[in-house]
């Protein structure tokens, strides 16, 4: 998800509900009186910073993060997976996140899958930085599952009749789901299959007859597709970076920690192959 400010102190959130959308789709909602004043709303890419304690381990109160890294072994610090917001309810105090669960890998999903009414976990947020331009004269949309709660969030807040193509991949039909919005939308799911991520993206992307006006474009998920994605739309498509909301929210073969350490790295090689070939 997008780099933004996030607050310093860590948040307690409450297990309220737990929902399996689709097979390998759980929604988590969390509340508790932690979350007053929270302060998402902004941007439809909102993201939380979840703070997960190794096995075995607990922390005492109240949650500091900073003491933690003090005092304890960094092997008994919490690890940090970063979630988009699908939505967030002032009143009731409610943050709802869906998570990819794909069996007992990962830290993420494994803990939505387990988590139970109750359960107290601490977090970072928000942060974000994109929502659709509502003077845009057409929107388009890509991602991967990781994408895909932003996405949502991103179809509810356009302007009703507005146009925008929608590309979602997911790895089979059984993983689709409902997606409502005011704008005039047109949704393709497509399914993966054995396929490698994000090339059914690449393919509908660069097959596409791009409507006329000014484009406003969300394009998030595996960094591999995400960055020939980008290389397509800036360099063969002329789009000014400005329009685009563009970047990777995991990489395949790396964990969350090292895919953020090489992050940066990662941008500025894209920014100068995108130098290049839009000089050539």
């Amino acid at each position: 998800m997008a780099e933004g400010k996030r607050a310093r102190k860590a948040i307690r959130g409450e297990v309220k509900r737990v929902e399996r959308l689709t097979p390998h789709m759980i929604r988590v909602v969390l509340g508790g009186d932690g979350l007053a004043g929270f302060g998402a709303g902004e941007f439809t890419d909102h993201y939380v910073k979840l703070l997960f304690a190794p096995e075995g381990v607990t922390y005492p109160e109240p949650f500091d993060l900073e003491r933690i890294q003090r005092d304890l072994p960094r092997e008994q610090w919490p690890t940090t997976r970063t979630y988009t917001v699908r939505t967030w309810d002032s009143e009731k105090l409610e943050l709802t996140l869906d998570f990819v669960h794909h069996g007992d890998s990962g830290i993420a999903g494994p803990w939505a899958a387990a988590a139970q009414p109750g359960e107290e976990i601490y977090f970072f947020g928000p942060g974000g930085a994109y929502a659709p331009d509502q003077e845009a004269g057409w929107h388009l949309m890509v991602g991967d599952e990781s994408a895909l709660p932003a996405i949502a969030a991103s179809l509810e807040r356009l302007p009703a009749g507005v146009p925008a193509h929608v590309f979602v991949e997911v790895a089979g039909p059984e993983e689709e789901q409902p997606l409502d919005s005011p704008g005039d939308t047109k949704i393709v799911w497509l399914h993966r299959g054995d396929a490698p991520v994000g090339d059914s993206l690449v393919a509908a992307v660069r097959e596409l007859d791009f409507p006329e006006g000014p484009l406003h474009a969300f394009v998030h998920g595996e960094a591999g597709f995400v960055r020939t994605l980008r290389r397509h739309l800036r360099a063969e498509r002329g789009i000014p970076l400005s329009q685009l909301s563009i970047s990777g929210y995991w990489r395949l073969g790396r964990d969350d920690e090292t895919w953020r350490a090489s992050k940066q790295e990662w941008n500025k090689q894209i920014e100068e192959e995108e130098s290049r070939a839009l000089s050539s």
